[in-house]
């Protein structure tokens, strides 16, 4: 007998060798594809289920005369509550959509001034809670993926209690991406076959794009998804992998399947926009905003006003220049509505 392998049992067993390899290997990626997943569904989980932050403690005599009120959400599961301000012979309707962890009240008390301007220039002014925030119902949150049906909610709500034949939109944080996603699923008109390619509920709401006269935006970002990749890096030890798969997550939770490039849609929205933001953000970037408002102004540029305030963080433009701040929004007002 040879002392040696033959060429076939040499082949047999290099092959076995790398079966043996291969499996290991398999084995490794699958352990560490399971742990990627545990991670990023957990994290996920974490962040929608994000500590709800409370109305503060108010005095009502504090604020101007408003009526409370309750509507649902145009997922019609999700009750909701806001405050109503009216004003004599209003122009339109303001609608405040608040950031994550914040609530129909984001600068406390300081909002009262915010609200008094808004007043005095006509405009009625529509405060609301979100889902999971304030006095509203819902125990996740969704970063915009699911708030987006609040604010059609909310639109649809004060067009059955004011007056007015339109509303502006005035997003701050997260609520930039609820708005603008907001806008996003409404139909460009009211056009029966328009309206059939949407599904009943947006087509039952009684309202177009055209509805909505203008928007605000306090610190918006250039994607969907920017609001909720900071919190990752926050919230996880792991966040140089779990970053690009949590958002995703979310998305899915939310029955979103992709995410949304807010800057592109900012930049060609056919309505006047206004956009403040701190010089200072480093949560979803003061130079990406930058490039967003720069894109917006070539190509929409008698219909967009910009402000940057250059002391301020995220959402810290009116903590930081409330006077500054209030002017920006007067002036724009008072410029494309009359």
């Amino acid at each position: 007998m040879g002392q040696g392998l033959t060429k076939r049992e040499g082949t047999r067993f290099s092959l076995s060798r790398l079966i043996v390899r291969m499996a290991l290997v398999l084995s490794v990626l699958a352990v560490v594809v399971v742990a990627i997943i545990v991670l990023t569904t957990s994290t996920a989980n974490s962040l929608m289920s994000i500590e709800k932050k409370e109305l503060p403690n108010i005095p009502s005599n504090v604020l101007p005369s408003y009526s409370a009120t309750s509507f649902t959400s145009a997922d019609d599961q999700t009750i909701l509550s806001g405050w109503f301000f009216k004003t004599d012979d209003p122009i339109s309707t303001i609608i405040l959509v608040h950031d994550i962890q914040s609530n129909r009240l984001p600068y406390n008390v300081e909002m009262v001034q915010m609200i008094e301007d808004f007043l005095n220039m006509h405009f009625n002014v529509f405060l609301f809670d979100q889902r999971h925030s304030g006095e509203s119902e819902g125990a996740i949150c969704g970063y915009g993926y699911l708030e987006w049906q609040d604010v059609l909610g909310a639109i649809k709500h004060v067009k059955k209690i004011s007056v007015t034949t339109d509303v502006i939109l005035y997003g701050i944080g997260a609520g930039c991406s609820s708005c603008l996603l907001a806008i996003d699923k409404l139909p460009p008109s009211s056009d029966i076959e328009v309206l059939e390619n949407y599904n009943q509920k947006i087509a039952d709401l009684g309202f177009d794009q055209h509805y909505i006269a203008g928007i605000i935006l306090d610190s918006p970002a250039k994607n969907s998804d920017d609001y909720i990749t900071p919190f990752v890096v926050k919230k996880s030890s792991f966040a140089f992998i779990t970053k690009h798969f949590v958002p995703y997550a979310i998305r899915v939770s939310s029955g979103e399947s992709s995410s949304v490039n807010l800057a592109t849609q900012i930049s060609r929205l056919p309505i006047p926009v206004c956009i403040i933001y701190g010089g200072r953000d480093t949560f979803v970037g003061s130079d990406k905003i930058g490039q967003i408002v720069e894109e917006r102004k070539r190509l929409n540029p008698n219909t967009t006003m910009a402000t940057m305030i250059a002391g301020a963080g995220y959402v810290e433009s009116y903590m930081i220049d409330p006077t500054g701040y209030r002017e920006t929004l007067r002036e724009f007002l008072g410029t494309y509505f009359k």
